[in-house]
């Protein structure tokens, strides 16, 4: 794979909300709408904090969003990575410079709700790989036997 180029995105342009549109529509496929907490794809930029991106070679590979639930409470919303790039490093990648964004933002937790079923057992290893641990729900979110909540202190 080409070297991934990172960035801040400002807005959304085609490719941006093409793959935002592709997470919306993964997600609603797989959890019924009362256990489905995927940010809707025109909200992400009105309700992130910072919304990052990976290119390789003028592609958009995968995006990350980190949303401020307090000063120093983050969440992470809309992590996806297209399907040709899985398991290539790019989540792994968008996940780390978040973390980074997050430290950097003052945040000293950073939190996470992703789906309990094997679909969602790539994203919960990768979390956990990168420090992330079982926790209760945060937030607004309640107890759901089809939902994951994850935490780490940074």
């Amino acid at each position: 794979m080409d070297a991934l180029t990172l960035t801040k995105a400002s807005g959304p342009d085609d490719a941006i909300a093409a793959v935002l549109q592709a997470h919306f529509d993964l997600m609603r496929a797989n959890s019924p709408a009362e256990s489905c907490h995927v940010m809707e794809p025109d909200r992400v930029f009105a309700d992130a904090a910072v919304v990052l991106t990976a290119y390789a070679a003028g592609t958009l590979l995968g995006i990350g969003a980190l949303k401020t639930l307090e000063a120093t409470h983050g969440e992470l919303k809309s992590m996806h990575t297209i399907a040709a790039a899985r398991g290539k490093g790019v989540g792994a990648a968008v996940l780390t410079a978040l973390i980074k964004e997050a430290r950097d933002r003052g945040m000293t937790r950073l939190s996470l709700e992703t789906g309990s079923d094997d679909l969602f057992a790539p994203a919960r290893a990768l979390y956990a790989t990168h420090g992330f641990v079982d926790a209760a729900p945060f937030g607004t979110y309640v107890t759901d036997p089809l939902s994951t909540f994850m935490t780490r202190k940074l």
